[in-house]
């Protein structure tokens, strides 16, 4: 049985934020109907390349990006700014019990599809919005982007060379993690609505997110009232705990505790710097990272990096390789733990997918469809789910409804 079995999203968000938070909800089993544009769908089938399978619409294929947050869904198109395609929304609604939308503030509601209007109608349904800024404050109505985000919520001040340019992460974790926020979320609602017999809003922004994950480097400055910096590699709490150079290349190693230091200087061969005042304590090493990662590279820059790994792992310390994306998913671990999934596809064959990070013993996360052809559920769900006759959905198609 899959966990979210009994489970329906309704899923009218594109891009990267919503999908990823239905996707996630799908693989557990929730039924996701991903309303899309005519003729374009979610734009995000045309952010490539890489593409793959046979062109449509405006696109040369399924784009990569579109794979890798929209499995587990079944699509249909809706052109909600029309009569028609509003009630389709509202009655999808009204067999639902989650709709996900990421418009920006207010443009559903003029539609009448906002949540006050939605409420009313199903009060059992819940109703998350995730954007840029939220639903409520003096941003809300402004769109909100991944690497804008990262820079005005402080993650590019903390990123990059300690004397070049501030940088974005490579991937882009605020919207992923507003995903992982808002999919938390919605489970917290479906159990207080058991609880209650109502529904609400869940309001998701990624602003609020990116605060939310400056974790323990906002937590930082809000006890110590010190701006925090750019470290490159290295961690603000900790030291050693960064990346190093080897003779042949880069590997990365921490150090958490003072027992893990003394095990680093024994296996080093070095029990001088032990009792060296500069790194006698953590708070010593931090205050004296330089002097102190200084001195780390000379040694290791003596021996290659999978000569020093090798050793560092005998001792029982935290280290590894600063692997190449191929080198990840060549990875005895990725393949041990099923990170990597494979679907077949209607139109591009077999297309991998990263796996499951959630592992439950009992009732596992699946790939029980893969991501879908714009539309390919449509005349499925109308008559199937919403008991549309064939002639009113062709009606409807004429109407460009549909």
């Amino acid at each position: 049985m899959r966990p979210l079995h009994n489970i329906r999203i309704l899923d009218i968000t594109r891009a990267l934020a919503g999908p990823y938070c239905t996707m996630m909800l799908g693989d557990l089993g929730a039924d996701v109907i991903k309303v899309e544009r005519p003729v374009s769908g979610d734009e995000s089938r045309g952010w490539g390349p890489p593409f793959v399978g046979k062109p449509y619409g405006p696109y040369p294929g399924e784009s990569a990006y579109f794979i890798a947050t929209n499995r587990n869904k079944r699509s249909i198109t809706v052109n909600i700014q029309s009569a028609e395609g509003q009630e389709i929304v509202r009655r999808l609604a009204g067999i639902s019990d989650v709709l996900v939308e990421n418009y920006r503030t207010g443009d559903l509601d003029k539609l009448g599809l906002g949540y006050p209007d939605l409420h009313r109608l199903f009060p059992k349904l819940i109703y998350c919005s995730i954007s840029g800024y939220g639903r409520t404050g003096p941003f809300a109505e402004r769109p909100g982007y991944d690497a804008i985000l990262q820079a005005e919520g402080g993650m590019m001040s903390i990123t990059g060379p300690v004397d070049g340019p501030p940088s974005r992460v490579g991937i882009p974790i605020i919207d992923i993690t507003s995903g992982m926020f808002a999919a938390t979320a919605i489970l917290a609602a479906l159990h207080a609505r058991d609880l209650t017999g109502e529904g609400q809003q869940v309001d998701i922004s990624l602003f609020d997110s990116h605060i939310a994950l400056l974790s323990n480097v906002a937590s930082n400055y809000l006890v110590g009232e010190a701006a925090p910096r750019r470290l490159g590699n290295a961690h603000p709490n900790l030291a050693p705990y960064e990346a190093f150079s080897a003779r042949d290349g880069w590997f990365i190693l921490g150090v958490a505790n003072e027992r893990q230091w003394e095990m680093l200087c024994d296996m080093l061969g070095r029990a001088d710097m032990k009792t060296d005042s500069r790194f006698a304590s953590n708070g010593a090493r931090v205050a004296n990272r330089d002097a102190l990662v200084d001195e780390l590279n000379k040694i290791f820059f003596q021996r290659n990096v999978d000569d020093w790994l090798a050793d560092i792992i005998k001792a029982g310390l935290p280290c590894g390789p600063i692997n190449s994306i191929p080198q990840v998913f060549a990875h005895p671990q990725t393949q041990a733990r099923d990170m990597t999934i494979a679907s077949d596809h209607p139109t591009a064959g077999t297309v991998r997918m990263t796996g499951f990070p959630y592992k439950l013993s009992g009732t596992p996360a699946e790939l029980h469809a893969p991501p879908p052809l714009l539309g390919e559920h449509t005349e499925e769900i109308l008559t199937s789910l919403l008991g549309y006759p064939p002639e009113d959905v062709a009606s409807l198609r004429i109407k460009k409804a549909i």
